[in-house]
């Protein structure tokens, strides 16, 4: 599968059933010998009183569970 054909699906979080963002705004960690994704890098902004909070999720390939024509579905571990 190419990049350009899974770019700007949203990604939702299986367990919580939450959209986590769209990939293309994601940072991709690559194989450098393969060219093979292993995981993306979703930044989530999360508002806590009166500041923002922003931490990322990183999605491993393994923990995808399905791809379709609109979105990614994953299975992250709780935290």
């Amino acid at each position: 599968m190419r990049l350009s054909e899974i770019s700007g699906k949203e990604i939702i979080d299986y367990e919580k059933g939450e959209r986590l963002g769209i990939l293309g705004q994601t940072d991709l960690i690559i194989d450098e010998h393969t060219g093979r994704i292993n995981a993306f890098v979703i930044p989530t902004m999360k508002w806590f009183g009166f500041g923002k909070k922003e931490k990322e999720v990183t999605v491993y390939w393994d923990q995808i569970k399905k791809i379709g024509s609109d979105m990614i579905i994953i299975d992250v571990p709780a935290e």
